[in-house]
């Protein structure tokens, strides 16, 4: 399959872990012209391969598949119960702070219904939403940040990083048009996925480099 056998990451009977590239849904969207995605590709070549999360379409990165009905229960909980690690890289606009500075961002997070996909924050009636940051390297005006969400709420990065004044750079929907210039894609990338093997315990580490 175009863009499947070269993201394959690690396969058994249980659990597939494949490397989406950025411009690619991970699951069908609607309309005909927008069922090319990774997780049907994935299904043609492993039939039983099941989706348990998501990734943004402009998002790069890792994406776990369960292997039947079982297993996807079995990893939708553990995504659920957060004991999946989910570690993402971006760069964004403007200078965070030194190299190894961290912090929280703590914004419950809404559909802005009229702007729909759009996400925004939202005090009164958002979700709690929490999201991890680490600098690892500063330029003239941009950053590259570690990201750990805590909590799994749709275009959480994206919204938590534009909301403290940072959108990240090439961010079709979320940054200002000179932001989005600066990059021909998202800058945004899932770069580790830490978990527990659903059939025996074991400890998974899967990891992808940031293409940029």
């Amino acid at each position: 399959m175009p863009g499947l056998s070269e993201g394959l990451i690690y396969v058994d009977e249980h659990l597939l872990v494949l490397d989406k590239p950025a411009g690619l849904l991970a699951v069908p969207g609607r309309g005909e012209d927008k069922q090319d995605c990774l997780s049907a590709r994935a299904q043609r070549l492993w039939p039983d391969a099941l989706v348990v999360h998501r990734l943004d379409m402009a998002t790069s990165g890792l994406f776990l598949m369960g292997r039947g009905l079982h297993m996807q229960r079995v990893l939708s909980r553990a995504f659920a119960e957060r004991a999946v690690q989910k570690r993402y890289e971006a760069v964004v606009d403007g200078r965070v702070g030194a190299v190894g500075e961290q912090g929280t961002i703590a914004l419950p997070l809404a559909a802005d219904w009229p702007r729909r996909p759009l996400q925004k924050v939202d005090p009164e009636h958002g979700r709690p939403s929490t999201t991890h940051w680490r600098v690892l390297e500063v330029g003239e005006d941009s950053t590259r940040l570690a990201l750990e969400p805590v909590t799994g709420r749709s275009h959480q990065l994206r919204v938590h990083l534009l909301a403290i004044g940072h959108p990240i750079l090439g961010d079709a929907l979320y940054a200002p048009p000179t932001v989005l210039a600066r990059a021909p894609r998202l800058l945004l990338h899932a770069c580790a996925l830490r978990l527990a093997h659903p059939a025996s315990g074991e400890p998974l580490a899967f990891d992808s480099p940031a293409p940029f």
